[in-house]
């Protein structure tokens, strides 16, 4: 009875936990429907459900071909809650799993792509509030203070493909392989490649391959695409706002200032648990040169989608080790 009891607790622990993964963007609910902290066990302190109308940052998918969806829901205890895919409408953003059930293979064919997005992260912002799994040592630097916040960072140059948006990726390619010197230049950008290559042979494997470039010359071009913005308007409202706030219509203002309508409808805040910032998006042409200012960067590209994602008015820069 107790070996029954205790098989049935795992395969709970397995729908829950383990098939699970990781996802960004958010999920507007459509009806009042439970919000469950397991819904394999249907478990949900405090009679918890998602309101109507009301968009609730992502977290977690349970499976590829998913039907539940982990979003963050204020108030609650715990703040992360399962809630049925069929409650309202998923904008997932940067996951292969998110692909329409019609969308078959096509957005895993590489050099399909007819855009990019530049995914730049805002390091404290993600160490501090995201959960990961397994370990991330340039957080634990970061956090210890031995890894200071001076410039944004690089998340990822991710292909787009317009009926895949940021779901197109993991196409088969190159093997993941970089030179010391690529190392040595990405690693001040991508703080990950000072202590491991992880982080970056998953970008590789999700996005890099569905392009032409080789591994050095991709990760060289994201990173001078990084520096564009480190260095434009962008950089400079984010940078000097580390330990305070601004105003999301106040970023776009003065972004739209600086270099007119076109670039600012390209870029997309992301914050976390609606306040944090974490994330930059910059959406960008096929054909980008990212050796000159960020206007000539965005070029020709389309708009984006959004112009934040889980952002409120007042978006805060944390600085690195900040609680």
């Amino acid at each position: 009875m107790h070996r029954q009891l205790a098989i049935v607790l795992f395969a709970f622990t397995v729908l829950d936990c383990g098939a699970s993964e990781s996802a960004g963007g958010t999920f507007t609910a459509t009806k009042s429907c439970e919000a469950f902290s397991s819904f394999a066990k249907r478990s949900n302190p405090g009679a918890v459900q998602v309101a109507p109308g009301t968009a609730y940052v992502v977290r977690e998918i349970n499976k590829a071909d998913y039907d539940w969806v982990r979003v963050e829901v204020p108030g609650a205890q715990p703040s992360l809650r399962w809630v049925q895919r069929g409650c309202g409408t998923p904008a997932l953003e940067d996951k292969q799993a998110a692909i329409p059930r019609d969308g078959g293979g096509v957005c895993s064919v590489a050099n399909k792509q007819d855009s990019y997005v530049l995914a730049i992260t805002w390091q404290p912002g993600f160490c501090e509030h995201v959960s990961y799994k397994g370990t991330k040592p340039e957080c634990d630097a970061m956090n210890k203070g031995a890894l200071p916040a001076k410039t944004l960072s690089l998340h990822g140059l991710w292909p787009n493909k317009k009926e895949c948006g940021t779901q197109y990726g993991s196409c088969t390619g190159e093997a993941f392989a970089l030179t010391k010197e690529t190392i040595d230049k990405v690693a001040p950008w991508m703080p990950n490649f000072f202590y491991e290559r992880t982080f970056g042979a998953y970008e590789w494997n999700k996005h890099g391959k569905c392009q032409s470039l080789p591994p050095d010359e991709y990760f060289i071009k994201a990173v001078s695409a990084v520096k564009v913005v480190n260095d434009s308007e962008v950089g400079k409202i984010v940078l000097g706002s580390v330990g305070k706030s601004f105003r999301v219509s106040e970023f776009f203002d003065r972004v739209k200032a600086r270099y007119g309508d076109k670039v600012a409808g390209s870029i997309t805040l992301v914050c976390t648990q609606h306040k944090y910032l974490q994330e930059i998006r910059v959406s960008l042409p096929l054909e980008f040169s990212a050796e000159r200012d960020l206007t000539t960067m965005v070029g020709s590209a389309s708009p984006a989608s959004s112009r934040e994602i889980g952002c409120a008015d007042e978006v805060y820069v944390e600085g690195a080790g900040a609680n």
